[in-house]
């Protein structure tokens, strides 16, 4: 009985960790995405240039090549990334910056109208 508890205790433990792994690669592909756009820009245009130059001594591999490895680097920059994060033991619902992986709202937000500068302040009288 004891063994059969153990294993089920691993094989728990083996879902949480593959959970956190691919929500950890979900997050930091959206990040990659978003935040890391400036950085995509230089990547694409270091890459175009690789491309122009592997261009005359691989005519057509080099754009191949190129952009072959700048996907799969990223690509694998995410999984190792995700990686770490969950043999760590992080799991995203325990960072700061991600309270909505806690299902909490952002209580330092407060929407504001565009005619509020004009009319938040003014008061009828009868």
């Amino acid at each position: 009985m004891t063994v059969s508890q153990s294993q089920m205790l691993n094989q728990s433990d083996y879902g949480l960790m593959l959970k956190s792994f691919l929500l950890w690669t979900g997050i930091l592909t959206i990040c990659l995405l978003i935040i890391g756009f400036p950085v995509g820009i230089l990547i694409v245009t270091v890459g175009s240039l690789l491309a122009m130059a592997l261009h005359s001594v691989l005519p057509g591999v080099g754009i191949l090549l190129v952009a072959g490895s700048v996907i799969g680097i990223q690509v694998l920059g995410v999984l190792v990334g995700a990686a770490i994060l969950t043999f760590k033991g992080v799991h995203p619902s325990n960072v700061s910056w991600l309270p909505w992986m806690r299902g909490e709202a952002n209580p330092q937000h407060e929407s504001t109208y565009a005619a509020c500068p004009l009319t938040c302040e003014v008061t009828t009288s009868k």
